[in-house]
């Protein structure tokens, strides 16, 4: 089970090197007026939006393989940490669809707003680890 758990956080922290620079390759996109420049930040956010998402595939790959050894039903920490799970998911699919939005020229959002979206997963990261390693409930 250790080599599970290791592959798992191995997944874990390449999905959230991801999730947190994806946003940043937004903010700098917001301000792109150059079509070459508009061209490069493309090719950039989809070639990290596919690692990413191999990060995501692995981490919850391996986390439902560590959850196959629980006695059910599970603890309410792990029912909180799949709640916080599900809303990566949803963000991660979110930034899918602004990285479409890019790639089609129907960017609305400023990079002020990307700059405020990028600081979710790290509040979403703490929480997450809160329940792993404190499980207050």
């Amino acid at each position: 089970m250790l080599w599970v758990k290791t592959l798992h956080l191995f997944f874990v922290i390449s999905w959230f090197a991801g999730l947190f620079y994806l946003p940043r390759l937004f903010v700098y996109h917001a301000d792109t007026r150059d079509e070459a420049g508009h061209a490069r930040f493309v090719v950039m956010e989809r070639r990290l939006f596919i690692m990413t998402s191999i990060g995501a595939i692995g981490t919850v790959v391996f986390g439902v393989w560590l959850m196959l050894g629980w006695w059910w039903p599970a603890p309410l920490w792990l029912h909180v940490k799949l709640g916080l799970v599900a809303l990566l998911l949803i963000y991660h699919m979110l930034c899918y669809k602004l990285m479409l939005d890019f790639r089609n020229g129907r960017n609305t959002k400023s990079a002020r707003f990307y700059r405020l979206l990028n600081e979710l997963p790290a509040l979403l990261l703490i929480s997450v680890l809160i329940m792993v390693v404190v499980k207050p409930f």
